[in-house]
């Protein structure tokens, strides 16, 4: 299987629909956890809705509009990072992501990012990378600190989590940034 190392036992790997059931899994292990932080544990609550995502975020691939990958640990499934918008001819993309809290705290978050902006600018040219996280989410908005993305601002009533209309905090990082040193994860 194709994979790329993340460092401390972890690798980032390409989701398919075929993956559904362990998909459906990983997201039932921590679905508590990340319920308050993202709208997938709503949207994923059996096979067929695990397969759907799946099979959207294959669409997306072949239309050059989105991927996932999820993040490995001895081989199960903990985790994913994902372009939920990408555009390449508009040079802007969105990634998402997701772990559970056993896989937290060793840095792979961080790893697979910056793999991620290295393929979206370095590869494919784009010229900004954009990442959302709910307000109080401050893993996430730790990771976009880390990669070395400046904080824009905040998306007022950006979208609805759980019933209630949440604020978003907007990170980006530019190829300008990227080119400078500026984000930790230039080469």
């Amino acid at each position: 299987m194709l994979s790329l190392d993340l460092g401390g036992g972890a690798e980032l790997r390409p989701l398919e629909p075929w993956q559904a059931e362990e998909f459906l899994a990983a997201i039932d292990s921590a679905r508590e956890y990340l319920r308050p932080l993202i709208t997938l544990p709503n949207r994923v609550n059996n096979l067929e809705d695990a397969r759907n995502v799946l099979q959207r975020y294959a669409e997306m691939q072949a239309s050059d509009t989105g991927r996932i990958y999820g993040i490995y640990f001895e081989g199960t499934l903990r985790g994913a990072v994902m372009f939920r918008r990408f555009d390449p001819v508009g040079g802007a993309c969105e990634i998402g992501v997701w772990l559970t809290p056993e896989a937290q705290g060793r840095g792979v978050m961080t790893a697979a990012v910056r793999k991620m902006i290295d393929w979206a600018i370095g590869v494919r040219g784009i010229d900004r990378v954009e990442w959302l996280a709910t307000t109080d989410n401050e893993r996430s908005i730790a990771v976009a600190k880390r990669v070395g993305m400046t904080y824009e601002g905040i998306k007022r009533s950006d979208y609805m989590l759980n019933g209630v209309r949440r604020d978003s905090a907007v990170y980006s990082l530019t190829v300008d940034d990227y080119l400078s040193g500026r984000s930790a994860g230039s080469r």
